[in-house]
């Protein structure tokens, strides 16, 4: 009879998806999740939750890990899956064995036919043992539900060591407090990326009596329960401070035992962030893919503060946990999170969330601060506390100069200056690349100060051999460091500091050392300053990191002019970037439809991959370049063949990174995009071509006035993709792009679309 009673709700789930329409009933969350990593898929949370409670059907690795869609097999129910964390993974199981036979051999066989996941809930059917899960959470706790076959002993086994996603599981202990309660610790061991074992703790309550305990003292405890006809409950806190903090946010954020409410809860709260942007028109996948895009905006970078503001720093040899200030009520200030890099984030979530959650904005900016105060560097990506030192530059920088520039100024802009300008000298994050926790040469900085260029190779990569180095790729950090330069530039000119703003200007250009205009390229060049031999501007990673010759060259989006200058004038850049586009046309924008695919011999030489951040800007380049009907077609060619997909194969081409894909698509799909990451006065948005009828912004009336930004466009369709005339607030606008204080003042952009270039629109 359960069996009829799930498929039932199932379809009442489904038709209220298609009646009411609300934006949290639109979201997929199976998108890509046939190519997902370790952190990629998400279900059972909250909006950055410290909890990301979903199956698992992969264990071992940071790719391929996690809920794959294509697996058949769920190993198990983990609490994080986080940038280099994970923690307590739990199984209902039905069984008569002991836990040591019992560790071998516990997984379940699945259907997705007899599945539900939705954002903030997750319900599945585990074949072998007959018990349907529900899975649900606030912030910081996990609530699981499970119904038990009536005839059978339930018992729940914790994994609590071993491979679990990126990370090995060692040191841990689970602690029996009274029949109902548990409490312990897992420690993930050091990784090559995260330096510091970090401990995750837990605290267990159930609703149903603990009979007996069985462990494997290692990795394995299983929980014997007591007879029961109803629905075992069962509430994990977590916190990465200690066993008390997470008992306190499972006390603070669920005190109750009403599953079905915090399931409503959930939904509500993600209906909420969902609908700061609304849509109307296009295609019912349209509005689909638009809203799982934004939802996957909003997760990954996850809350590791406590919910009293306690955290763990760990940014020094010695962990220590601290607190975070306070308001006058006694309420933190701000989260503290973990991050995958910013790399990349200049032109995604640095635009999204500053402009329709600029409150998120700010928590990051603090939370960056946080990491200053304590270890002396901004971080690029932090997890648990650590520097990791992921990727490559000062990717921060235009993070908060952007937030800084839009009005998000409650946090400290003369701490926040002293930490960016010190992470762009030797002493900084600058001089490290990938994981370089024990030296500051992989960054090649002194070189790019010493000679305006980064040589690739970099002379002490000859001196490795331990395999230790990851990204020594001297011109693509050069096209980065100019780029991070120019925004600390618009900072410090911002902060009255004209002498340095200057010196950062002056660096800003170094990306004209390494343009090449035999080959109309930007070129790795040898220590001695001759150019690298053997040059193909569509070989991957030949002194580029992630990408090619081809890619990067139009990194330097801070100075189009000045790159359209080097390219013999504005016709001739467009006339190249055009020729580019139609070649990337022919493997669909994209290297592969995995992040694995981009080494391919059949995909490596692909001149843009909007499947990377490195060139995902270059469509709103023609813009800048004076040709912005070009931007509208090809942004529009993107979005079709790239972000409109909604099925399991397909979506991000497996590397999303926590954000920054899913706010890619967003902004085109709403034709807003800044091409310097909003680092200016005032910053500027280009127009694209929107795929709705109607897009409206809600603006936070914590930093914004208490108003709505509505674009409207008329005659719309995919044929119709030009802009023919622009009106802002009733008047006749003569440009194709709009001032952050025109939008954030609230009104109405009317686009009357067309199917035929306006070249008279610039």
């Amino acid at each position: 009879m359960r069996f009829f009673t799930f498929l039932f709700l199932g379809l009442l789930i489904t038709l209220s998806a298609c009646t009411t329409n609300r934006p949290v009933d639109l979201v997929y969350p199976f998108l890509d999740s046939a190519n997902s990593r370790w952190f990629f898929f998400d279900s059972a949370s909250r909006p950055f939750g410290m909890v990301n409670l979903n199956p698992d059907t992969e264990l071992g690795g940071a790719w391929g890990s996690g809920y794959r869609y294509n697996s058949d097999t769920i190993k198990g129910f983990s609490h994080v899956h986080a940038w280099q964390l994970s923690a307590l993974s739990v199984m209902p199981v039905v069984s008569t064995l002991p836990v040591e036979q019992l560790k071998d051999d516990y997984f379940s066989t699945f259907s997705h036919d007899r599945e539900i996941a939705q954002p903030g809930y997750h319900q599945v059917w585990l074949e072998r043992y007959q018990i349907d899960v529900e899975l649900t959470a606030t912030t910081r706790v996990g609530f699981h539900r499970y119904h038990f076959p009536t005839d059978k002993k339930p018992k729940i086994l914790l994994k609590h060591g071993g491979k679990l996603g990126p990370v090995d599981l060692t040191d841990a202990e689970v602690t029996q407090l009274n029949e109902y309660t548990l409490s312990g610790y897992v420690t993930n061991d050091a990784t090559r990326r995260r330096p510091r074992e970090t401990p995750v703790f837990f605290h267990i309550e159930l609703d149903t009596a603990i009979k007996s305990i069985d462990s494997d003292n290692t990795a394995y405890t299983l929980l014997q329960l007591a007879d029961t006809d109803r629905p075992v409950l069962m509430k994990v806190g977590i916190s990465y401070t200690s066993a008390a903090g997470a008992k306190t946010n499972l006390d603070s954020e669920l005190s109750h035992w009403d599953f079905d409410k915090v399931r409503t809860e959930a939904s509500n709260e993600w209906n909420q962030w969902l609908s700061t942007i609304t849509v109307k028109g296009g295609t019912k996948q349209q509005q689909q893919r638009f809203y799982t895009d934004l939802w996957h905006a909003l997760q990954g970078r996850r809350i590791i503060s406590d919910v009293d503001g306690k955290y763990s720093d760990q940014t020094s040899d010695t962990r220590q946990i601290k607190q975070l200030p306070l308001s006058e009520s006694g309420a933190p200030k701000f989260n503290h999170h973990n991050s995958d890099s910013f790399w990349g984030a200049q032109w995604t979530i640095s635009t999204l969330w500053p402009l329709a959650y600029p409150k998120v904005a700010s928590d990051f900016t603090n939370s960056l601060l946080q990491y200053y105060q304590d270890g002396g560097l901004i971080p690029r990506g932090p997890s648990g506390g650590n520097y990791t030192f992921v990727m490559t530059g000062a990717s921060s920088t235009p993070f908060i100069v952007s937030n800084w520039m839009k009005g998000i100024r409650d946090f400290d802009s003369k701490l926040a200056y002293e930490g960016l300008k010190k992470n762009h000298s030797l002493d900084g994050i600058m001089s490290r690349a990938g994981y370089e926790h024990d030296s500051q040469v992989g960054g090649g900085l002194k070189y790019y100060l010493e000679r305006g260029y980064i040589p690739y190779p970099i002379p002490e990569d000859a001196d490795r051999s331990d395999g230790y180095h990851y990204h020594w790729k001297g011109a693509g950090q050069t096209m980065e460091y100019s780029f991070q330069d120019h925004a600390l530039g618009q900072f410090a000119k911002a902060l009255g500091q004209q002498q340095d703003a200057d010196y950062f200007f002056k660096r800003s250009q170094n990306y004209r050392n390494l343009f090449d205009s035999t080959t109309n390229f930007i070129r790795p060049k040898e220590i001695d300053g001759s150019w690298r031999q053997d040059f193909d501007p569509y070989d991957y990673e030949k002194g580029f990191v992630e990408s090619n010759a081809s890619q990067m060259t139009w990194f330097a989006s801070h100075d189009i002019a000045g790159l359209a200058e080097l390219m013999g004038g504005n016709e001739a850049l467009i006339d190249h970037l055009d020729k580019t586009f139609i070649e990337a046309e022919k493997l669909g924008f994209t290297a592969g439809k995995a992040h694995k695919d981009e080494k391919d011999e059949r995909y490596r030489r692909i001149p843009i991959n909007y499947g990377n951040q490195p060139s995902m800007q270059t469509a709103f380049i023609f813009s800048a370049a004076g040709a912005p009907w070009k931007t509208q077609y090809w942004s529009r060619e993107v979005v079709n063949q790239v972000f409109s997909g909604l099925s399991p194969e397909t979506g991000y081409n497996g590397d999303e990174d926590q954000g920054l894909m899913g706010s890619l698509a967003v902004l085109m799909k709403i034709g807003l995009f800044q091409l310097t990451g909003g680092t200016e006065p005032d910053p500027i948005y280009w127009i694209g071509s929107p795929i709705f009828d109607e897009i409206s912004i809600n603006l936070d009336p914590a930093y914004y006035d208490d108003k709505q930004f509505t674009i409207k466009t008329v005659n719309n369709s995919d044929s119709n993709r030009f802009i023919q005339s622009i009106t802002l607030n009733g008047k006749v606008l003569d440009r194709t792009f709009l001032r952050h204080s025109e939008i954030v003042n609230g009104g109405e952009l009317v686009l009357e679309m067309g199917p035929s270039e306006n070249k008279t629109l610039q």
